[in-house]
């Protein structure tokens, strides 16, 4: 399948195209059969995606080509076609392989050394340096050197590892703190001050203080091969702390109620050793799967259906983020969408005018990567009636559609379908479209993202498992989703109007 195709950067064949149409008032559909999806069916997409057997699906590893197979077998059996022969848009991102990490800590070279684990107390930054390192310890806030909030200023850091929080502290203007934001920031800033390593606790709000928790992206910058970064829990931060000038507590404490730097020389010394393989230019591929019109002239008109496949992986040989909700329901989604528009679709609906794409993007973990490509790369851009996107539809307590305050003509689809059948839909906020929609949205193509309310319990973390979905609330946004797709496949929707766009297209 993917691993077999010619390697290319999406470069398409030109459709048809399209005569511009001006925008239609939008017509009442009743439809005969509610589409609904099947449970069963999205559950078993979401445990084999989010199995061991494709190790976290991050972009750039082999794992990650053989779910993209999976997806692309799936939506074959369905009579969805490769997009003008090919299932893989390929292209390269940067991809480190970390076989294993050991993290020590002691205070005298004869002591007996506290030992912590890797996916248990700390995971390594997704791209830290490879090797041995041991030595003393700074502590330094947030690991700022701006004059305006210098954290190193006071402090020797040379041939010593700095420990740090991660974020930037909110007393802070933007145009301090943006330089510090990431991880590779702060190791960026330690190694320019002489550190030989970073370990940034991990302060995050999203999970729980003694979970560990991972991100593919760590910031923009060069990969410094010999330089450590490595992540603790919050739990495993304040053990680090105790017994030092100041705890965990106290530390943050003095740094926002003083607001001025806190930095202080540890006790304790570290000990780190970490084997990780980079490679700056390893594979991924979206999928892209073709489902043509049966209108002769509404067929070169496209409706985009998306999600993204990729997650952040896994570290070592048995510490995996699977991803289930983050987005193994999203493409779960998606490829039940093609199953309830297609052959298997209920024998009463009529059958889609406007042509249908159906794409799984890789790289959304690094800044949406695979649906700029997707965006860039596409020359029928015009040819797009709009973007319909799965985003962790697998948990919280209701459906949240994110968009209509830029695309309200497009989110009154969703809620009209919504108040016939699943009556799920969270009404009273204002949103725009995000994640793998910005791309689309910037374009000019109207978009929607659905995903769920108050069911960010698990965002990359080991317990992101198959047995925490809801699968009420995953099985009603589903089948909305496909009810929405289904009646703008039908054409009567036309919200873009190509007489009056501010975009042009190359």
């Amino acid at each position: 399948m993917l691993m077999k195709m010619k390697k290319f950067i999406a470069m398409f064949a030109i459709l048809a195209v399209l005569a511009p149409t001006a925008a239609n008032a939008q017509n009442e559909i009743v439809k005969d059969t509610l589409l609904r999806a099947n449970t069963d069916t999205l559950m078993k997409h979401i445990r084999v995606l989010s199995s061991s057997e494709y190790e976290g699906r991050i972009a750039g590893s082999q794992a990650y080509l053989n779910a993209a197979d999976y997806c692309a077998d799936v939506l074959a059996s369905y009579g969805v076609k490769p997009y003008q022969g090919e299932w893989g848009q390929y292209f390269e991102v940067e991809y480190n392989e970390i076989e294993n990490c050991n993290f020590n800590t002691y205070v005298n070279d004869n002591d007996t050394r506290t030992q912590y684990v890797l996916g248990r107390d700390y995971v390594c930054g997704s791209m830290t340096g490879r090797g041995y390192t041991n030595a003393p310890v700074v502590f330094c806030g947030w690991g700022i050197d701006n004059r305006a909030f210098d954290e190193y200023a006071h402090v020797d850091v040379k041939g010593k590892i700095v420990l740090c929080l991660s974020g930037v502290p909110d007393f802070l203007p933007g145009r301090v703190t943006d330089s510090y934001a990431t991880l590779r920031d702060k190791a960026a800033v330690a190694k320019k001050h002489g550190a030989v390593g970073l370990v940034c606790i991990n302060m995050s709000e999203t999970c729980r203080f003694f979970e560990v928790q991972h991100y593919a992206y760590c910031g923009e910058g060069e990969y410094m091969p010999t330089f450590p970064v490595v992540q603790p829990t919050m739990e495993m931060g304040m053990r680090l702390l105790a017994n030092e000038t100041m705890t965990l507590d106290s530390a943050l404490n003095m740094l926002k109620t003083t607001m001025t730097p806190q930095s202080f020389h540890l006790r304790k010394k570290f000990e780190i050793n970490i084997n990780a393989k980079y490679r700056p230019n390893a594979t991924t591929a979206n999928v892209i799967g073709y489902l043509p019109g049966y209108d002769e002239k509404m067929k070169r008109e496209i409706i985009v259906v998306g999600a993204h496949l990729d997650h952040v992986g896994m570290q070592g040989n048995t510490v995996v983020f699977p991803g289930a909700d983050d987005n193994a329901s999203g493409v779960a989604a998606v490829l039940e969408c093609a199953r309830l528009l297609t052959s298997n679709a209920p024998a009463n609906i009529e059958y889609n005018k406007r042509s249908i794409l159906f794409v799984l993007f890789s790289g959304a973990e690094f800044e949406e990567l695979g649906s700029s490509i997707f965006v860039s790369n596409f020359p029928q851009l015009k040819n797009v009636e709009c973007f319909i996107n799965a985003e962790c539809i697998g948990m919280g307590d209701s459906i949240n559609v994110l968009g209509n305050k830029r695309f309200p003509l497009l989110w009154e689809i969703a809620n009209r379908n919504d108040s016939i059948s699943t009556k799920s839909l969270l009404h009273g906020y204002k949103t725009m479209p995000t994640g793998d929609a910005v791309p689309f949205t910037m374009v000019g193509i109207p978009s929607l993202v659905f995903t769920n309310y108050m069911g960010n319990n698990y965002v990359h973390v080991p317990s992101d498992i198959s047995e925490n979905i809801n699968r009420d609330i995953l099985t009603k946004n589903a089948s909305l989703m496909a009810e929405v797709v289904y009646e703008l496949s039908l054409g009567d929707y036309q919200g873009r109007s190509f007489k009056s766009r501010r975009y042009k297209f190359e």
